[in-house]
């Protein structure tokens, strides 16, 4: 039987946030944040692995997929959180279970030392304190984000540049990457669907103000948390880990062996089985 699928579209501080639910609307819900160039159908494959026990919601983060940009930019992590917070009160989720990927996993890590009564259990996949700012992966992210084209002369060109962004996930996964981050330009080609400009000058000249410090948020949580660390990341790296095992010992984590930093593309069936297994 095919997976029950809900679209909806919930406003918030100006904008209409695409909002993904898989499953029965009265199951236990989990919320999933995808990363800085992500989308909500990342999570599709995972949220069918967690049928029938769960309601999986998963939306847009502004200025990506089908939510709206923001033009005034303001792509931080204090308002990811915010988003976050009003977009679960609209659903009316009263608690919940999160996983956040990437910029994902710093809005959920955030989120949930901010709010603790809201969270039942706590998923981080391939996220932390420092991979953000100096880890090889950061590195190679910026590179990627400044040598991105605007646009593409047709599909196949987006189809090689996304083969060697990433060539070892699956040629499904990328074609699904690009289905959800691409869309059509009038007279030919194709362009971003998410704000590539707005997201890529907030991430390479970001408001020193304006970022957060994750230590003291690691060790202010409460609820059971999973550390999830691809084994050949190159953005969450053993010692970061192990600095956020030093700052909360209640963590826990676990390693996929053969997984990069997108660990649910790279090893789906390994991953998912972690996720099942911690959040049942």
């Amino acid at each position: 039987m095919a997976m029950e699928r809900r679209d909806l579209t919930v406003p918030h501080a100006g904008l209409r946030f695409h909002v993904i639910e898989w499953g029965p609307a009265d199951a236990r819900p989990v919320v999933m944040l995808h990363g800085i160039r992500g989308f909500a159908e990342t999570f599709a494959g995972v949220a069918d692995a967690l049928q029938p026990e769960f309601r999986v919601i998963a939306y847009d983060q502004r200025g990506r997929g089908e939510t709206d940009w923001d033009p005034q930019r303001n792509y931080y992590t204090d308002t990811y959180v915010g988003d976050l917070l009003a977009i679960a009160d609209a659903l009316g989720l009263a608690r919940f279970d999160l996983l956040g990927h990437s910029m994902g996993g710093i809005n959920a890590i955030v989120f949930a030392a901010l709010h603790p009564e809201r969270l039942r259990r706590l998923i981080i996949e391939d996220a932390g304190p420092g991979a953000f700012e100096a880890s090889p992966g950061a590195a190679r992210i910026r590179r990627e984000m400044t040598g991105t084209p605007a646009s593409f002369a047709d599909w196949e060109a987006a189809s090689l540049f996304m083969r060697n962004l990433r060539p070892t996930v699956t040629e499904e996964a990328r074609q699904q990457r690009l289905r959800s981050m691409l869309k059509p330009v009038p007279g030919g080609g194709f362009t971003w669907r998410y704000d590539h400009a707005g997201i890529t000058a907030t991430r390479l000249d970001p408001d020193p103000a304006r970022l957060v410090d994750l230590r003291p948020h690691v060790g202010a949580l409460t609820c059971p948390t999973l550390v999830v660390r691809g084994g050949r990341s190159d953005y969450l790296q053993p010692e970061k880990v192990e600095a956020m095992r030093a700052l909360n010992p209640a963590l826990t984590d676990a390693v996929i062996p053969d997984a990069g930093h997108y660990v649910h593309d790279d090893q789906p069936a390994a991953f998912n089985r972690v996720v099942r297994d911690f959040l049942l």
